[in-house]
């Protein structure tokens, strides 16, 4: 779809680039692994979106790999459309956990607890009563932690806004996708005369071998990643859990 998206859009128009707002559940918890690969799946959502061509959109929390929230009753909803759904459910006769399990999943409310500032009380967000409850794993996931650890979620999307003020490929360069039809690897490049970008995003727990396609292939400078650099892209590549990563290669020189 994004890359439909791309193509559509390349001589009229720009895109809006985004993985969550606040009607969809956490981009990590819906399209990454929220627990063991929470922080790998985190960095690999914004490296596979930042190099789109478009306006990247960063939706309070994404950056710092902000969760869906474990509600366990329906007291802790404040969605209109999920308790409106609940009560059809409910005069179905039907489980009310699978029902929770459920809005945990895909509710709305996972986008709208409060910003998860530091460990504290509340995380920081208020001295009141929220309106919906904090998210308990706010101890561990917080902006003052993460401003703290240079390896931090956030300190991707850093270093991925600057790019983009950096690089003007990354912000003009055409789209090329590449591997459309792999169920596990998005892959794509951004063109210019001068210079191509090569972005390669492992979306599963799998550990996943890819034969690169020959546009792709050569060598270049390590922009960005989550795991060793990437240099050189060959014939074949073994991409770990999760694993993204960004190369710009100077046309002419390799």
């Amino acid at each position: 779809m994004l890359s439909r998206w791309q193509y559509a859009l390349t001589d009229d128009g720009w895109n809006s680039l985004f993985w969550g707002n606040h009607d969809l559940p956490r981009a990590v918890s819906k399209y990454g692994d929220d627990g063991r690969y929470r922080v790998q799946s985190a960095k690999m959502l914004a490296i596979a979106l930042h190099f789109l061509k478009g306006t990247p959109y960063v939706y309070q929390g994404e950056e710092l790999g902000m969760t869906n929230v474990p509600f366990t009753r329906m007291n802790q909803f404040r969605d209109i459309e999920t308790l409106n759904m609940h009560r059809l459910h409910r005069d179905a006769g039907l489980p009310e956990a699978d029902f929770i399990a459920g809005a945990n999943a895909n509710g709305r409310d996972n986008a709208r607890t409060p910003m998860q500032w530091t460990a504290g009380p509340e995380a920081g967000f208020t001295t009141g009563t929220p309106w919906i409850e904090v998210n308990p794993n706010h101890v561990a996931i917080n902006a003052e932690a993460a401003l703290a650890d240079e390896n931090s979620v956030f300190a991707t999307y850093r270093k991925l806004i600057a790019l983009r003020r950096q690089l003007p490929v990354m912000v003009h360069g055409r789209y090329e996708a590449h591997l459309e039809d792999h169920p596990q690897v998005m892959a794509y490049s951004r063109v210019l005369p001068d210079a191509r970008i090569n972005v390669i995003a492992n979306f599963s727990a799998d550990t996943v071998t890819v034969t690169i396609p020959p546009a792709m292939r050569g060598t270049g400078t390590a922009l960005v990643g989550n795991g060793a650099p990437v240099t050189t892209l060959g014939e074949e590549l073994q991409l770990a859990p999760y694993q993204a990563f960004a190369v710009l290669v100077e046309m002419g020189a390799g």
